[in-house]
Order: C-alpha cells, then structure tokens, then sequence
C-alpha cells in the first residue's frame, strides 16, 4: 500500500513539474508578446508625437506669421489714427485760435471800429455795384455814405484815407451817365410801329420829254417827211420810251413780311447792344434798319419819315462808358482795418497774460 502511494505522489509530483514548466513556457510566451506589441505600440506612439510635434511646430510658425502680420497692421493703423488725430488737433487748434481773436476783436470793439466795419461794407457793396452791374450812381451814393462814415471818426490817421474816396467819389461823378432803359423803350417803341408803316410803290425814272417832229413843206426834205410820216404812223400801234436810273419794283406779300421782320430784329439787336454796351453793333443795326426804311418805304409819308429821324438821332446814341479799373479806397481802408485789428489783438492778449 505504502509503495502505491509512493508512486501516486510520485506521479502527481511529476504532473506538476510539467504543468508548472508549461506555466512558465506560458508565461515567457505571453510576456515576450505582451513585450513585444507593447514595443511596437510605443514605437507607434513615438510617430505619433513626432507627427503632432511637426504639426504643432507648423501651427506655431503659422500663428507667429500671423501675428506679425496682425501686429504690423495694428501698427499701421495705430499710426495712421494717430497721423488723423493730430490733424483733427491742428485743426482744433486753428479753430481755437480763430476763435480766440474773434473774442478778443469782440472784446476790443469800440463804437469807431464798428463806423470803420460800416465804411468797409459800404466800399466794397459799391465796388459790386460798378464793376459788376455798371450802376454808377448807386455806387456814388455807397461810396458818399461811406465817406460820411469816416468823417464822423475825426481822426487825423484817416487824412490820406478820406483823401483816396474823394478821388474815387470824382472819378464816379465824371463818368457820363446813359439813360439805358429810356433808349430801349425808344427802340422799342419803334419795334411796334413797323408793322403800321406803309410801303413804297414801283417807281420808275421819267422819260425823257419827246419833241414831235412837223412834216416839212419843203420838196427836197421828202426823205426826211417820209420818215417822219412813219414813225408817226407807227406810234399809233407801239410806243418806246427809254428811262435812264434806278427801279424798285414792288414786294411780294411774302417779301413784305420778311422786311418788316428783318427790321424788327436789327432793333431787336440794338436793344440788346444797349445792355451789352456793345456801340458797334448798335449803330450798326440802326444803320442798316434807317437804310431798309429808306428803300421799301414810302418816304412821303409822314410817320416813315419820323421812323428813319427817330433811327438817325438814336444812332447817333453813345453807349459805352469808359469805368474806372479800381477803386483806390477798397485796398487803402483793408490794410488800415487790418492794421488796426492787429494791434487791438495783440495788446489785448498782453494784458490777458
């Protein structure tokens, strides 16, 4: 019994070398693949952060390009607002400065400085009034009004000042004054009555007088009894007249119209050439509708007859003014004005500081 159950343990002692050096055959196995594909699983995780390491370099160099565009353009506009501001600062400054000579011309007004504003209105409205719209009179009576207003100062600096205005004040009283809108109510009186004018007949030139030749008793003038006997004969059928000169025919009712029209627009023109003060085409209208008159008109009749004195008297019509180029008070009064305001200013600033 004893041996049996030495050989079962022995048995069993046997089996278990085996399972244990299976184990360890098992073991080995499973831990050199395990080792393995955890090699191979470090390797892979390596590429890996090798790959996001690349990629994370390449954002990094992409990010630090952009931000140095997005710097640089930051910077850029930065200066340009700051270029802008000082600008807007510059011009807040004039402004300021506007502003504060303005107070201190306020400040500084007194009553004569306001008489001085008024005159230099007043000259320079009157320089409008002749150079642009030729009104010398109204630029006489500126430029008087104006003077009126110097002379209320009493200051002795304004000799030479008051001096310039008379001048002024004489060139503008010698200038010749026209009566423009009476001459354009003549002219266009004149316009309405062509209408009514009556026209000239045919005329023709007389005939020279024809003396009537005897038939001779004398026997030897036969030949020249003949020939008288003739033409007396032959008068009693046709009749020759001969007229030296020149003929106006008659008008059609078309050709009436055209002429009575064509008269109209030359004083139409003259009309014109009042206000545009352009003397030659003025009188040259005139002329030319005086001439038409006298040609297709009937000169015996007592209103063409006024019609072509009224054209020859207004012809006769000065419509251009030599002006004066300047003023010599505009610029003489400004620079005084200006003087006298820089002064004010600077004294009042002095004081303020």
């Amino acid at each position: 019994m004893s041996n049996k159950s030495d050989l079962a343990a022995e048995k069993q002692g046997k089996r278990g070398v085996k399972l244990a050096s299976i184990a360890i055959v098992i073991a080995i196995a499973f831990g050199g693949g395990l080792a393995f594909k955890l090699q191979q699983q470090a390797q892979d995780y390596e590429a890996k952060i090798a790959q996001l390491e690349a990629k994370i370099d390449s954002s990094n160099n992409i990010i630090s390009s952009q931000m140095t565009q997005v710097k640089e353009e930051t910077i850029s506009q930065a200066t340009t607002a700051a270029h802008k501001a000082e600008v807007v600062l510059g011009q807040q400054q004039k402004s300021i400065a506007s502003l504060q000579l303005a107070v201190a011309d306020v400040k500084g007004r007194r009553p004569n400085d306001w008489l001085l504003a008024e005159a230099d209105y007043l000259v320079k409205l009157a320089g409008r009034k002749l150079f642009l719209e030729h009104d010398v009179v109204s630029a006489t009576r500126l430029m008087e009004s104006a003077d009126q207003r110097i002379a209320a100062l009493n200051d002795p600096s304004l000799v030479s000042l008051r001096q310039a205005m008379a001048n002024d004040i004489t060139k503008l009283r010698s200038v010749p004054l026209i009566d423009r809108d009476g001459l354009v109510l003549r002219l266009t009186s004149l316009q309405q009555t062509v209408d009514t004018l009556p026209l000239a007949n045919a005329i023709l030139p007389d005939a020279p007088e024809e003396v009537k030749k005897e038939v001779s008793q004398d026997l030897y003038d036969w030949q020249d009894n003949l020939k008288t006997s003739l033409k007396n004969f032959s008068e009693n059928f046709i009749t020759f007249r001969t007229r030296d000169g020149n003929v106006i025919p008659l008008l059609s009712p078309e050709q009436h119209f055209y002429l009575r029209e064509n008269i109209k627009s030359k004083l139409e023109t003259a009309i014109r050439s009042v206000y545009k003060e352009q003397g030659e085409v003025y009188q040259l209208s005139l002329s030319t509708a005086e001439q038409w008159s006298k040609s297709f008109f009937d000169n015996n009749d007592n209103a063409v007859k006024e019609f072509g004195k009224s054209l020859a008297a207004l012809s006769q019509q000065n419509i251009q003014v030599n002006y004066p180029v300047k003023l010599e008070t505009q610029s003489q009064l400004s620079d005084f004005i200006n003087e006298r305001l820089r002064r004010e200013v600077t004294t009042i600033i002095t004081e303020e500081k």
